[in-house]
């Protein structure tokens, strides 16, 4: 498994993360990003309709987890993936903004 530890030194504008309470890789998704020290919104889309609705607008599906990273968006994930699309997002952004 490739090591992401650098991950942590992202600090992108915004961050949301869209969840479901009873969902185990929202859960996954929300240590990830504690562990990392990565500030985010959470918005839960089972309390919130109109947040659901904005879910499905920017991921094309009901599925949670979505993370909204800067306007990039992942979803229906798991935490192997949710780290590559983080390593991706600092290749793409030269590193962005270290702590």
């Amino acid at each position: 498994m490739p090591e992401f530890d650098q991950c942590k030194d992202v600090k992108p504008k915004s961050v949301r993360l869209f969840i479901k309470p009873y969902c185990g890789w929202c859960h996954k998704a929300t240590n990830w990003l504690d562990q990392r020290g990565i500030e985010y919104e959470e918005v839960d889309v089972i309390a919130d309709e109109s947040a659901y609705d904005e879910m499905i607008r920017i991921s094309g599906q009901e599925l949670a987890p979505v993370i909204e990273v800067d306007g990039e968006v992942l979803a229906d994930f798991g935490p192997d993936q949710l780290a590559e699309f983080w390593q991706q997002l600092e290749k793409k952004n030269g590193r962005l903004e270290s702590r």
